[in-house]
C-alpha cells in the first residue's frame, strides 16, 4: 500500500541508523547522512551545514533522525560547557533539522526524531540526555500543531536497545528494546497518520 518514498536517515552510520537503512532500503530510496560518512556528511550542530545539505539533497518525503550527541558521565563533571553538548547536539541539532527542513520537505512528508526513556526514567550519568530528550519531546508536540502542508512530526522513544549491550550496565533492570520493535516504531511514524506523538516501541 505504501508508495516508494525518498527517506533521509541522519545518523545512518550508528547502530539504529544502520539497521533502519537496511530494513527500509528494499522498498524505499534511502539517503544516508552522518557526521563523517554516508551519502552526505553533515554536522547537525551547524545551521549553515544543515541548510547547505538540504539544498544539495533535493526533494524528499521523510526524515529520520537517530543522531544527537550528549554528554555521558558523572554529575560532578557536568558543567555549562559539557551540558551544551546535548543542547547543541541532540536538542538543537534535531530541532534545526525540522525548522530548516520544513522548507524543503515534500507536502504530506514526515519528520521522526529520536528521544528515549531517559526523559521520564533518568539514570546516573545521563542528566544531559534526559534534559535534551525532554526538550525534543516538547518541541515535537508543539510543532505538530503548526507545521503546514500536511507535514507530520513524531519522536521515537526507546529504552536501551538490544544491539548496544555496552550500555546495559547503565540501565539496570530495563528490558532492552529489540531492533524489530524499534523498526516498527519508526514505521508507525513514517507510514501512519499520527503526529505529535511520542512513540514508545
Amino acid at each position: 500500500m505504501n508508495t516508494r518514498k525518498r527517506i533521509i536517515i541522519v545518523g545512518a552510520t550508528g547502530t539504529m541508523g544502520k539497521y533502519l537503512a537496511t530494513a527500509l532500503e528494499s522498498e524505499h530510496e534511502i539517503v544516508r547522512v552522518a557526521t563523517k560518512s554516508g551519502d552526505y556528511e553533515v554536522d547537525i550542530t551547524s545551521t549553515d551545514a544543515i541548510e547547505k545539505f538540504y539544498k544539495e539533497v533535493g526533494e524528499f518525503d521523510a526524515l529520520i533522525s537517530t543522531a544527537g550527541p550528549t554528554f555521558v558521565g558523572p554529575w560532578k563533571n557536568l558543567t555549562d560547557k559539557e551540558f551544551r553538548k546535548g543542547v547543541e547536539g541532540k536538542m538543537m541539532g534535531q530541532i534545526n533539522l525540522v525548522l530548516i527542513g520544513q522548507h524543503y520537505i515534500n507536502p504530506k512528508g514526515s519528520f521522526t526524531l529520536i528521544t528515549g526513556a531517559l526523559t521520564h526514567e533518568p539514570q546516573i550519568n545521563f542528566a544531559n540526555a534526559s534534559a535534551a530528550n525532554g526538550a525534543v519531546e516538547g518541541f515535537v508536540r508543539a510543532a505538530a500543531i503548526e507545521l503546514q502542508n500536511g507535514i507530520r512530526i513524531n519522536a521515537v522513544s526507546p529504552t536501551v536497545i538490544e544491539n548496544s549491550p555496552h550500555y546495559f550496565p547503565y540501565f539496570p533492570g530495563e528490558i532492552p528494546t529489540t531492533m524489530k520493535q524499534l523498526e516498527f516504531g519508526f514505521k508507525k511514524s513514517l507510514f501512519g497518520a499520527v503526529t505529535g506523538q511520542i512513540i514508545k516501541p
